[in-house]
């Protein structure tokens, strides 16, 4: 029971995702927050408390998880979230379509959230010539998964009358439970089993990290705002980008050792993205300075968790 005069204190959270990487670390921060949280997981896997085994693409039975719940704040984190991932049908369908079921059941619900937190990505930006890179930098997509995050942000501005609306797009976040199919946990698990060598794609880029209880952070705190935060977009980001070479350089510090480095082209993407790096500036304004952590102290804890 949370205390009176908390944060989510007699309020209900949604969280779609919520078995997902993300979706474990703003679980954590909404129920310390006294939220009383609820979330989707995907179809397959045994519901615990609070969770629905629903699928983006059945509409009845998101509206019927909206009716159950009667959701106050609203975090939507489920989506194909792997640049690489195989399936082109699949990403469409989940990002966009699925997010419009969503926001299809929250419109026509008897009881509508105070915020709607929808989970876009600084992929967006694609390979733009802006050093650093702001909300109103144009969009230019690179990828597939990168066109079906801005098909969504066009498909929901469509509910933006009916629906106190939060867009964020998220830089690149690490932390521990991410899968090795990313960049940094792949290059942390190599570390762990002290591997003499490791085989990478394109060691010429540039990506603003995150941890991943920063992220979380950030989302609780856009949500506590409600419709003081309707209708913007932040980008959750550092402010500062690290190049490949220099995590492998933090890592070979903690790990006591140096690991030989073998580009394998296979890995080596089409249209990559050489450099993100965001500007924070509206983020912080709208929830106040958070104290960053350290990428190498994130990788640290990666390390030894």
């Amino acid at each position: 029971m949370a205390a009176a005069g908390m944060e989510g204190a007699g309020r209900r959270a949604l969280i779609t995702g919520l078995s997902g990487f993300t979706g474990h670390y703003v679980e954590q921060e909404l129920s310390a927050a006294g939220y009383e949280v609820y979330g989707t997981i995907t179809p397959g896997h045994e519901p615990g408390p609070r969770q629905f085994a629903v699928d983006l693409g059945d509409r009845a039975g998101l509206a019927d998880v909206v009716a159950q719940v009667r959701p106050d704040v609203v975090a939507h984190l489920a989506a194909i979230a792997f640049v690489g991932h195989g399936d082109v049908d699949q990403i469409y369908n989940v990002n966009v379509a699925g997010t419009r079921n969503l926001l299809e059941a929250l419109a026509a619900a008897e009881h509508k959230p105070s915020a709607v937190l929808l989970a876009s990505s600084a992929n967006i930006y694609g390979n733009t010539d802006a050093g650093v890179i702001g909300e109103q930098v144009p969009a230019a997509p690179a990828n597939d998964y990168a066109v079906s995050k801005l098909a969504m942000e066009y498909m929901a501005r469509l509910w933006q009358d009916k629906l106190p609306l939060i867009m964020v797009r998220p830089f690149n976040y690490t932390g521990v439970g991410q899968h090795e199919n990313f960049l940094l946990p792949k290059i942390v698990a190599h570390f762990r089993r002290q591997a003499a060598d490791i085989e990478l794609g394109n060691l010429h880029v540039w990506r603003d990290f995150s941890d991943v209880r920063t992220v979380a952070s950030s989302y609780r705190r856009l949500l506590a705002l409600g419709p003081a935060a309707a209708g913007q977009t932040f980008n959750v980001c550092s402010g500062h980008a690290y190049s490949l070479g220099e995590a492998l350089d933090m890592m070979a510090d903690i790990a006591g050792y140096q690991i030989k480095v073998h580009v394998n082209p296979a890995f080596v993407r089409a249209n990559e993205v050489v450099r993100l790096v965001g500007d924070n500036r509206r983020l912080l304004a709208a929830i106040g300075a958070s104290p960053a952590v350290p990428l190498a102290d994130t990788l640290r804890w990666m390390y030894t968790t």
